[in-house]
């Protein structure tokens, strides 16, 4: 799990991936339409693919020579799970030390 976390929040650590997934947020797209609106090499952005594909955010399947990616929405939701867990545990803490602060000022 912890393997899989890091890999998600490394490609989505770069505003070129993240606007991958955001293009393909709206459906399928072939690499090629993909790669259309940045102003870097295709070979350049099919390393950016390659990063979501190891963090399992994008899928690829092969139409004759055309390869076709969607979105897989699943490690994002196991992101915002940790996230989630992260914000109860810290609030909780947070919530005792602000109780703490205020029973020792009285």
């Amino acid at each position: 799990m912890q393997a899989a976390l890091d890999h998600t929040m490394m490609a989505l650590a770069d505003p070129t991936r993240r606007a991958i997934l955001q293009r393909l947020s709206k459906g399928e797209a072939r690499v090629t339409e993909i790669a259309q609106p940045f102003k870097m090499s295709l070979n350049a952005v099919s390393k950016h693919i390659r990063m979501l594909e190891r963090a399992k955010l994008v899928r690829r399947r092969k139409m004759g020579r055309e390869h076709i990616l969607s979105v897989n929405p699943k490690p994002l939701d196991e992101v915002a799970a940790w996230v989630e867990t992260q914000r109860t545990f810290w609030n909780a803490r947070l919530d005792a030390l602000e109780q703490a602060l205020l029973e020792s000022t009285d």
